[in-house]
């Protein structure tokens, strides 16, 4: 009886420990289904320091990031839009344990009571941290927004992993505007819509304390999109770029336009974002 107590102990330990942070997304079957017809993009997949999220919280996935831990912002998350079924924004922050010791949980937990578990070790080596955007006169920009979600997975968004460093103008004005959009957009075209939301790091911009470069500020948030219909047949797609400044502005673009400005910064091709470039 013990032999087996034993070996349930060590499965569990096993299945915890490759939940959330994994080698591949599709290791995790349930996290492929955020992208269409299960095809990961190329873009970002060279990053050093990549760790792949598979976000989980109350018990479930709800979205997978490809998380730059160098430079402890997101290079993308991929996510399904949802009809909101009310439910206000969350008061918590949440960091991913298995970023600070993989043997630890995989659900996302709020820092304060991690800390309260794991006394006197420090979460912020591979993430950022509520702290960071303290004062830093930046916003909390969501990537993956926590309107294009259902209740619990709008709460899942509020990970310090899915945050970046954004301009409020920017943030509070016309990326929210653009957002917004997009709702109308996935609600009354879409039968289902796959979304990919992204960063492009700056070369030396960055959240300071303590003398210590603590988060990048990108120079620019993206966004991509692919629009099926009730048999999984692409019917619209498209994208933008917003340079993340005062200047306040989205420029909206094809999924071919979108793909020649990411060229801009990588050394490789980037590939299609979706499968097929989201074409029937």
């Amino acid at each position: 009886m013990q032999t087996l107590v034993n070996l349930f102990a060590l499965l569990s330990l096993f299945f915890s420990v490759h939940a959330d942070v994994v080698e591949r997304f599709q290791d995790v079957p349930e996290c492929m289904e955020y992208f269409y017809k299960e095809k990961v993009p190329e873009w970002g997949a060279s990053t050093p320091g990549a760790a792949r999220l598979c976000h989980r919280f109350s018990n479930r996935y709800h979205f997978a990031t490809l998380y730059d831990t160098n430079h402890r912002i997101a290079v993308y998350a991929a996510y399904k839009f949802q009809p909101s079924n009310g439910g206000g924004r969350e008061k918590r922050w949440f960091v991913e344990p298995q970023l600070v010791d993989v043997s630890w949980q995989a659900e996302m937990k709020d820092g304060y009571w991690l800390g309260k578990d794991h006394p006197g070790v420090y979460q912020g080596e591979r993430q950022a941290l509520n702290e960071d955007y303290t004062h830093s006169g930046f916003d909390r920009g969501h990537l993956n927004p926590n309107g294009h979600h259902a209740v619990p997975s709008r709460n899942a968004t509020f990970t310090l992993t899915n945050v970046v460093p954004q301009n409020p103008k920017l943030n509070q004005d016309a990326w929210r505007i653009y957002e917004s959009r997009l709702t109308d957009l996935y609600r009354d075209t879409c039968s289902e819509a796959f979304v990919l939301v992204g960063a492009v790091p700056s070369t030396d911009n960055w959240i300071v304390k303590n003398n210590v470069r603590r988060v990048n500020i990108p120079d620019y948030l993206w966004n991509a999109y692919c629009c099926v219909d009730n048999n999984g047949v692409p019917i619209q797609s498209g994208g933008a770029t917003a340079r993340n400044t005062q200047a306040n502005r989205v420029e909206q673009l094809s999924l071919n336009e979108l793909g020649e400005f990411l060229q801009q910064f990588s050394n490789s091709p980037v590939g299609a974002l979706f499968y097929n470039n989201c074409r029937a």
